[in-house]
């Protein structure tokens, strides 16, 4: 009945996000926050006493939903839906989550991580970093008091991610085009936003620099491959969103005619096929259909009216959002650890 809910409600209006679904959304994060197992820390040991220790003593504030990067944008997720609706049905249960996790020592700890452990400087770079601006970001950005509380308390790793982010771009020699974590246009994109809301210029051009290098003159991606068998990010779609960020209106038409051909855009329509959700790559999928939904729709926004794809890919993100929704609630731990910021993002 949920499911059937959610699908009535998209095809109502496939570009709101409703209290209902919020809420609905917002409970998958809250089980899975302070949910410790199973759980892949991705952590590089360098002997036995740290070899032994649990996700929540490496990461006390985002050691749920299976990593680390799916619990911070779990965190984003509750944020912006506690700022979109204020009164919803379960703010108490949110608002006290997030009071847990934005604790000055828990934060202190996840600074702590980054500099502690051999190799640590690079962990989850770049989607992790990517998240955890964007996280800073909606709570930068919401004037609540309680809101810019937790904001201040998450200020000494905001600083930590972007100090190691600009370190890394000078070394950035190749971007990478993955359709999964390391895709560097995603994490470029939500750094891009985090610096323009928090005015760092230098970061700011650092990345549109970056981003020019990386994809200026790039023409007739072969996107008529995309995807591969766990994608989660169309690679070409990332690049083009990073893009429309980076270039004005009349330079990104002109970059995007040439970026394109044909039978690539027409691959992109295509909606992916899920053969197995229960399968914690194959479901990757889902989230394929709805970040290639999110860029189609900031895409379109970009360009002018009288483009044709224009209006095929908001009405292709429409159709992958009504498809993709009701698939976001399976059941499956896989999938329901983090899918939901996914749709979330792409409602948005």
């Amino acid at each position: 009945m949920a499911l059937l809910f959610i699908v009535v409600s998209l095809y109502a209006n496939a570009q709101m996000l409703t209290e209902d679904i919020a809420i609905k959304l917002s409970r998958m994060p809250l089980h899975c926050i302070q949910t410790e197992w199973p759980n892949k820390t991705s952590h590089l040991s360098d002997g036995p006493t740290d070899h032994i220790l649990y996700p929540s003593q490496l990461h006390p504030a985002f050691y749920g939903c299976l990593d680390w990067h799916s619990s911070v944008h779990g965190h984003w997720l509750l944020v912006k839906v506690l700022k979109t609706f204020p009164q919803i049905a379960n703010s108490d249960s949110i608002i006290s989550c997030l009071a847990n996790s934005f604790d000055p020592e828990k934060i202190k700890a996840e600074v702590e991580y980054f500099t502690k452990y051999t190799g640590s400087n690079t962990y989850e770079r770049t989607y992790g970093w990517a998240w955890l601006l964007q996280l800073d970001n909606e709570l930068l950005s919401w004037k609540n008091e309680q809101s810019q509380q937790w904001h201040q308390t998450l200020q000494p790793l905001t600083e930590k991610i972007v100090n190691l982010w600009k370190a890394y771009l000078p070394k950035q020699t190749y971007a990478n085009r993955t359709g999964v974590h390391p895709n560097t246009a995603f994490g470029l994109a939500f750094a891009l936003d985090w610096a323009r809301a928090a005015g760092d210029t230098a970061f700011e051009y650092a990345i549109v620099n970056k981003a020019k290098d990386f994809y200026l003159n790039n023409q007739k991606v072969p996107a008529y491959f995309e995807p591969d068998g766990t994608d989660f990010f169309s690679p070409s779609l990332e690049a083009a969103d990073l893009m429309r960020r980076v270039l004005p209106q009349k330079e990104f038409v002109k970059w995007f005619d040439t970026y394109y051909e044909k039978r690539s855009i027409l691959q992109l329509t295509q909606l992916p096929v899920v053969s197995d959700r229960t399968d914690y790559l194959i479901v990757h999928l889902d989230g394929l259909a709805l970040s290639r939904a999110w860029c189609m729709k900031g895409i379109a926004a970009s360009l002018p009216a009288r483009n044709p794809n224009k209006k095929l890919f908001t009405e292709t993100a429409d159709r992958f959002i009504i498809n993709t929704l009701p698939n976001v609630i399976s059941g499956n731990y896989g999938g329901d650890h983090w899918l939901a910021t996914f749709a979330l993002y792409a409602l948005n």
